[in-house]
């Protein structure tokens, strides 16, 4: 089918690539159910932000390719998919997911969205769950190591000195930034009960809401294998406002179980579901710093990150016993 004309309308808030939405002209009127719409995502930005983004832009390239397919999370149609040797250039063609609208990370989600999501990340993890296969796959995964942890602690500091100098911090969020770099190197490599893949950004701007509630996860650039908690830990410590994750933490965490249980997963009790979360929180400000060092920095990006460490810092002192002194 010949396309004869596009007209290109940038989306959503990508902080590593962009995204657009385009209109296709077809040749044929008649056009056998082809689209008349969809989104491409592509790599965007100076040549060293690029060139530090590969590896993510491999990641995504290669879940649309080899690994959407093993899951059952919903995610949105790949047609299309290019990458450059180098992996700093690449384009998706994405299912156009309207009347479907991007959450928004600042304002925050209802609790009832937050659940949605986590019942969605448990048919990620479901099926892949303490799958050694994962640590086979072209795409290069494996498990951290002692070599990743003195790499990550190596990068860590002074990341987050560059993240203090550029945000005025709270003594309490200046305290968990202290945390996450006295704690991260061990928290990486410290054994786990359960690993499986994980989606490792999985918050509101990463995630389309249906007009009926339905929810598809995207951007898929930080995949690895890891504790499953992670994601539900980052999701609700950052995307609720304080009092709903207050309120409502319990609740969505027993809504995940339920759905890990109804996808097969036996064995694992609610109250290992509690913990492994509470042990996941470092997640949160690993990826606010690391996120705010790779991408491009922008007004709203900023606020993004100051009110995702708000509510983590809040998540982190009232479920980590004297990590903020």
């Amino acid at each position: 089918m010949e396309v004869t004309a596009v007209h290109a309308t940038p989306v959503g808030s990508g902080q590593m690539a962009g995204s657009f939405r385009l209109d296709l002209t077809y040749a044929d009127a008649v056009t056998g159910g082809m689209p008349s719409t969809v989104i491409a995502k592509l790599a965007t930005g100076p040549a060293e932000q690029r060139e530090f983004g590969a590896g993510a832009f491999r990641n995504e390239v290669q879940f649309y390719a080899d690994l959407a397919p093993t899951v059952r999370v919903p995610t949105p149609r790949c047609h299309a998919s290019t990458i450059s040797p180098s992996g700093a250039e690449f384009v998706l063609l994405l299912d156009d997911l309207a009347p479907a609208v991007q959450g928004d990370q600042i304002t925050g989600c209802t609790p009832e969205q937050a659940s949605a999501v986590a019942v969605a990340a448990a048919g990620l993890h479901a099926p892949r769950w303490d799958d050694d296969s994962l640590l086979d796959t072209e795409i290069g995964f494996a498990l951290p190591t002692d070599d990743d942890r003195v790499l990550m602690e190596s990068v860590l500091e002074p990341m987050a000195d560059i993240f203090r100098a550029r945000f005025d911090l709270t003594a309490s969020e200046s305290a968990t930034v202290d945390w996450l770099v006295a704690n991260a190197g061990t928290w990486l490599v410290a054994p786990q009960r359960h690993f499986t893949l994980i989606h490792g950004d999985l918050r509101i701007d990463n995630v389309m809401f249906g007009p009926d509630g339905a929810v598809t996860v995207i951007d898929w650039q930080t995949i690895v294998p890891g504790q499953p908690l992670r994601d539900i830990a980052f999701l609700l410590s950052t995307s609720l406002t304080v009092a709903d994750r207050r309120a409502n933490e319990d609740a969505i965490l027993a809504d995940y179980h339920r759905a890990l249980v109804g996808h097969g997963i036996s064995g694992y009790t609610m109250q290992e579901c509690r913990e492994d979360y509470v042990s996941a929180l470092l997640q949160a400000p690993l990826i606010i710093v690391f996120g705010c060092a790779a991408a491009q920095p922008t007004e709203r990006g900023d606020r993004m990150f100051r009110v995702m460490l708000d509510r983590a810092t809040a998540a982190i002192g009232d479920l980590v016993p004297d990590a903020l002194g």
